[in-house]
């Protein structure tokens, strides 16, 4: 990494950049796995997790060039690969920071959206800024595909810009499955159930491994399971004491809903080149033996899924039918936390967005349109505490082209704004009744029917003016003299 000039692009940061900030959400990266910086700058992201117990070690070529460059569990190249000049030593630095990476390889670079920010003057395949220091900027397909070519193993976009290499696709695939996987409630024991109370110690594992995977555990996925054998006889019996307790209404939930996030998990996996069975982790060569049988017949219903998420006119109808979500003649919108509530058609066809993008960074709500292959990630920073928050951030993952757009909102004069938040997310939302009852009080103002256009601020806000009214967080008020 010879650019010069390339020192002058090292940011002084208050908090971790956002790929190892990622790593650290994703559970990819913490105390149990080293951490080596492949182009440090001043070693920001290493000084914190260094407080956080990560064992850490970095090199930069301006600031620690004396530094070893030593193997490590997670390798970072944040960044670094946008600021080399050369397209060959650019390649080399990747290839050079792959040979570290014992389990994951996180890559960061800046995306070609971000060139309206910057002064400058194109030279070769970017642009030198007024700084004199050289920016590459990549289109988001761009950079996926540079990876796969430069080192010949796929990346998985962690978020736009940011991209994970796993050393082993069983890891990769742990990773991609977990992604898919909705929140689990385990059921709760009535109180004075002294058979259960007595052998909680053996019976509450069963449980959550059960809530979690829909399915009995074999011998060793459970540590408890030569005691539960003991004890009951086998983890059928014990599992039997565990259904009778709690009911099986709960239980049949979960299975079903592990087999739809089987069946989303598996569909996707056909973007790439879909691992064999025999690549999978363990627990995933379990899921599908006990849910579908084999993984031939596994595949085929997933095939099916994947086939029908590429026909518009079904997505259209899985839209209109959907139990969740604010429907308009071009879209459904849907709050982030509601995704996994939507059907499994829905949730491929949204997966195939997320494909592209990764994480979006403040996400709100998903678009998902009815008449464009088109999946939208769309940051309103306000949705909790403003009754009508203004749309900050859009990312587009555009399913034609195979690309990624991005609009930025932030200094619009007359932005978009939502209305009936209630529709938006699921009744359980724990804002929804709030949500509900502002909807409510606007209906009885007349001001959600008048025919007026109500989407952008500046129309709203002149409706308000016209009807006397005003709206404080999500309570109307008459406006008296």
């Amino acid at each position: 990494m010879s650019t010069a000039g390339a020192h002058k692009t090292a940011i002084q940061r208050w908090s971790l950049s956002r790929p190892v900030a990622l790593a650290l959400e994703d559970g990819l990266l913490s105390t149990e796995t080293t951490f080596f910086d492949y182009g440090c700058g001043r070693g920001g992201d290493l000084k914190r997790l260094h407080k956080m117990g990560v064992p850490v070690a970095g090199w930069d070529p301006a600031f620690f060039p004396d530094e070893e460059r030593t193997p490590a569990d997670v390798v970072n190249l944040g960044y670094v690969v946008n600021v080399i000049e050369n397209p060959e030593e650019r390649a080399l630095a990747l290839c050079a920071a792959w040979t570290l990476a014992q389990k994951l390889l996180v890559i960061a670079a800046r995306l070609e959206w971000e060139t309206r920010t910057v002064a400058g003057d194109f030279q070769g395949d970017g642009i030198v800024t007024r700084k004199r220091t050289f920016q590459k900027f990549f289109a988001q397909d761009e950079l996926r595909d540079w990876i796969q070519a430069t080192i010949g193993r796929p990346g998985v976009a962690a978020a736009p810009g940011v991209f994970y290499v796993f050393r082993e696709t069983a890891d990769e695939q742990t990773f991609v499955a977990r992604r898919l996987t909705r929140p689990r409630r385990v059921p709760s024991v009535p109180l004075g159930e002294e058979v259960f109370e007595q052998r909680r110690d053996l019976l509450q594992p069963l449980m959550d491994f059960v809530s979690e995977r829909g399915r009995l555990p074999t011998d060793a996925e459970l540590d408890v399971a030569p005691q539960i054998k003991e004890v009951f006889g086998s983890t059928a019996r014990a599992f039997s004491l565990i259904r009778r307790v709690t009911g099986p209404d709960l239980w049949e939930t979960a299975r079903r809903e592990r087999r739809d996030d089987l069946l989303v998990y598996l569909a996707l996996a056909a973007f790439g080149k879909r691992p064999k069975f025999g690549q999978l982790p363990d627990a995933l060569r379990c899921d599908i033996r006990a849910f579908f049988g084999t993984h031939k017949a596994a595949c085929r219903e997933a095939d099916r899924l994947l086939y029908s998420a590429g026909n518009q006119n079904a997505i259209d109808r899985a839209c209109a039918e959907a139990p969740v979500g604010k429907i308009l003649p071009a879209a459904l919108y849907v709050h982030h936390t509601a995704v996994s509530r939507l059907p499994p058609l829905l949730r491929v066809y949204e997966g195939c967005g997320r494909q592209l993008a990764g994480s979006v960074e403040g996400l709100t709500l998903i678009k998902l349109g009815r008449r464009q292959p088109k999946v939208s990630y769309l940051v309103y920073p306000d949705f909790d505490r403003v009754g009508h928050p203004a749309l900050a951030e859009a990312v587009v993952s555009d399913l034609a082209r195979l690309n990624l757009q991005h609009r930025d909102y932030r200094r619009a004069s007359d932005p978009p704004i939502l209305h009936r938040k209630d529709l938006l997310v699921a009744a359980d939302h724990p804002c929804r009744r709030l949500f509900a009852r502002l909807t409510t009080q606007e209906e009885s103002f007349g001001l959600l029917n008048t025919g007026r256009p109500i989407g952008n601020q500046g129309a709203w806000e002149s409706l308000l003016r016209d009807r006397g009214v005003s709206i404080k967080g999500h309570q109307v008020t008459a406006i008296t003299d």
